[in-house]
């Protein structure tokens, strides 16, 4: 049986990309039993109808599970998301915080499964995602 190895810490990751930045995204906790982000909906992040826009929503979703697959997987490895499957539940309206809260269902030599539980600021969930990771060897090409 091959070993497990060494996962890594926050101080590992790469800086958050500018995306994340632009929306404000924070990583508030990150073990590799969970990570916990949030962020503040501003009204550049509304739709249409004046709450948060799905896109916004996944951003934060896709950012709390692939810090996770990150913190899960070795050195000597990336990881992409390669299925990522959304339930909205609830609006969340501008000036509201999301908090997102990702636990892995499956760590494996090659994939990730994790769930991320997005929650408003008086509790109730806005959305649920599952999301697959599989892991690559890293390789700097250009």
């Amino acid at each position: 049986m091959m070993a497990r190895p060494t996962t890594r810490s926050l101080e590992d990751m790469p800086a958050p990309s500018n995306f994340s930045n632009l929306l404000g995204i924070e990583v508030v906790r990150c073990t590799p039993e969970e990570v916990i982000c949030h962020m503040t909906v501003t009204p550049e992040m509304s739709n249409r109808n004046g709450v948060l826009h799905g896109g916004a929503l996944m951003t934060l979703s896709d950012t709390a599970a692939g810090t996770l697959a990150f913190i899960n997987s070795a050195a000597e490895f990336s990881n992409t998301t390669v299925e990522a499957k959304t339930n909205f539940m609830r609006p969340v309206h501008v000036g509201d915080t999301l908090v997102a809260h990702s636990v892995p269902l499956h760590v494996g030599r090659t994939t990730l499964v994790l769930q991320v539980t997005m929650t408003r600021g008086d509790g109730k969930v806005a959305g649920v995602t599952s999301q697959t990771h599989l892991l690559l060897g890293w390789k700097d090409e250009k």
